[in-house]
């Protein structure tokens, strides 16, 4: 079964108060997205990895000795960062539940220390990739970067907050100023109770 473009959970501009325009989300939603979406389908196809789930594609085809993936897996695990980055972000639910919150604190000091250090990884993610607050197997917290489209899935950990620095999430809004691009997706367009769902 082929895969599909899943539709935004909320309206085009629905982002645009906190920061993102509906532009941006017409470009890498409509765009982007597609576009890995379409291209998977087409390089899966007859192959064994045609009809097998989305998480099952990224991890078989990761290739932790590559220093470039290959194309099945770069499209698949876009896909999936993607699905699941929009899902972290809403017009809504920008207050920290105080579950998480008190996680959070634990791990990296206060709220502030855990923003200020996901920034950093963002900022730091040399090129294009995505910073992340992941889960670890033993239930610890962490913040990480990867390069590309790799993802949390292939390491095993769990990914509660996912934010793409590739330029093409922030360029339109931010120009080339990804560390107020990260300021702002923080502050503004997370939607904390889905990444809350998520620990």
């Amino acid at each position: 079964m082929a895969f599909t473009l899943p539709d935004l959970p909320y309206a085009h501009d629905a982002l645009a108060a906190g920061g993102m325009s509906k532009e941006t989300l017409e470009f890498h939603h409509d765009k982007h997205h597609k576009a890995y979406v379409d291209k998977l389908n087409e390089l899966v196809a007859g192959t064994e990895w045609e009809g097998k789930s989305l998480e099952d594609i990224v991890k078989g085809t990761y290739n932790k000795t590559a220093v470039a993936q290959n194309g099945i897996f770069n499209n698949a695990s876009q896909h999936w960062n993607h699905a699941q980055f929009w899902e972290m972000m809403g017009p809504n639910n920008h207050a920290i539940p105080g579950t998480l919150e008190k996680a959070l604190v634990e791990a990296f000091g206060s709220v502030d220390d855990f923003k200020k250090k996901f920034s950093e990884a963002g900022v730091g993610q040399f090129g294009s990739g995505w910073a992340w607050l992941v889960k670890n197997a033993d239930g610890s917290l962490a913040i990480t970067k990867t390069e590309n489209g790799v993802n949390p899935l292939v390491f095993g950990q769990t990914a509660l907050l996912g934010c793409d620095v590739w330029e093409h999430s922030y360029y339109i809004d931010f120009r080339n100023a990804r560390p107020k691009y990260l300021e702002n997706f923080l502050n503004n367009l997370v939607n904390w109770e889905n990444v809350a769902s998520r620990y």
